[in-house]
């Protein structure tokens, strides 16, 4: 990559957090910062990722097999870094990115109970040494954030998962906090919306050297 890389936000978090409010919200103050930037999500950002995301989150009869799932999740992750969010990099621009690897190893790893090293490998192999340079993760109680969820729309096949699948993902976003301060800010996203992106601002500022 060439040295004017821009940066890589992730957004994180369960059902219902608000991650697309405050991406909104984020995506806003990069432009008042004159900071070229590109929104995209995972599983998704390219018509072929969004395929593959369209596989995984409709509800089906068929039981998804755990490595079925993993896979899909790092193909469509590939296609996604490809066509997307390294050529953006590449051109210095950043990339905010609502989910990204965290989430496979939450979702995957801590609700499903896939193994953490058979998904470390597969992040080797898809990412290289790309992590992203600020993970926020928005944390709700799991029942506060999927009755927002359920107010919203009609479930998809994950949010159709039982609470104690949902307080596992919870968890594991928690204890990848623990591990890696230094790129992990948790917001607490039980508070007011204007307090919710108040902190946010707060953490772009403090965390990413651009503060007006």
């Amino acid at each position: 990559m060439s040295s004017k890389i821009g940066k890589f936000i992730t957004i994180e978090g369960v059902e219902g957090v608000g991650k697309t409010t405050n991406i909104d919200f984020i995506r806003q103050w990069l432009a008042q910062q004159n900071i070229s930037h590109v929104a995209t999500r995972e599983p998704g950002g390219t018509p072929l990722a969004e395929s593959i995301r369209e596989l995984l989150l409709s509800p089906r009869d068929e039981t998804v097999d755990e490595n079925t799932e993993l896979l899909m999740m790092f193909a469509a992750r590939a296609q996604h870094l490809a066509e997307v969010i390294v050529p953006a990099l590449e051109q210095g621009k950043w990339v905010l990115c609502d989910r990204f690897t965290d989430a496979t190893y939450a979702y995957q790893g801590g609700g499903r109970g896939v193994s953490m090293e058979k998904i470390a490998q597969l992040e080797t192999l898809v990412q290289g040494p790309l992590r992203p340079d600020l993970t926020l993760v928005l944390d709700i109680p799991v029942d506060q954030g999927l009755a927002r969820a359920k107010s919203r729309s009609a479930p998809d096949r994950f949010e159709q998962e039982k609470i104690a699948f949902f307080e596992r993902v919870r968890e594991c976003y928690l204890v990848r906090v623990k591990a890696e301060p230094q790129r992990y800010q948790v917001i607490d996203a039980s508070q007011s919306l204007d307090r919710v992106q108040a902190d946010i601002g707060s953490v772009l500022e403090r965390c990413l050297g651009c503060a007006s």
